[in-house]
């Protein structure tokens, strides 16, 4: 993990930028996979994306996350629910049956990627060829 962040400091400014870019795009399908593993709360989830990220010293924000669980669970992915815990209310996420068939979709998707990566980049670069 060291050697990790050793490359990614040696990266221009620009690159570091491109792959928090891809990070941040990514995000929604890995909030909604550690979804899949276990139900969790909005907070788990953060300590859960920070311990697993070298690259940034700081826990993801409640404006980044909450409106990821928002669109996840507005559209059908994820179930919401409040529970008392003491005198708090806390909100559990669980993923529906549409979100695991999401999950099992794009676990294909990035199969296919791995088997096939060749004819895919050479699809993409034909693509951005056309412009």
């Amino acid at each position: 993990m060291e050697e990790d962040v050793k490359i990614f400091k040696n990266l221009s400014s620009y690159e570091r930028k491109l792959i928090k870019s891809l990070m941040r795009s990514f995000s929604n399908i890995l909030i909604l996979w550690l979804i899949n593993k276990k139900r969790m709360h909005g907070y788990e989830i953060m300590t859960e994306l920070n311990n697993s990220n070298p690259y940034e010293n700081k826990m993801p924000s409640t404006s980044k996350i909450y409106p990821v669980l928002h669109d996840l669970e507005n559209n059908g992915l994820i179930k919401g629910s409040w529970e008392h815990q003491g005198k708090r209310k806390i909100k559990y996420y669980v993923i529906t049956g549409e979100g695991k068939n999401f999950i099992l979709s794009f676990k294909k998707l990035t199969e296919h990627v791995k088997n096939d990566h060749a004819n895919l980049w050479t699809e993409f670069r034909e693509y951005m060829d056309l412009r």
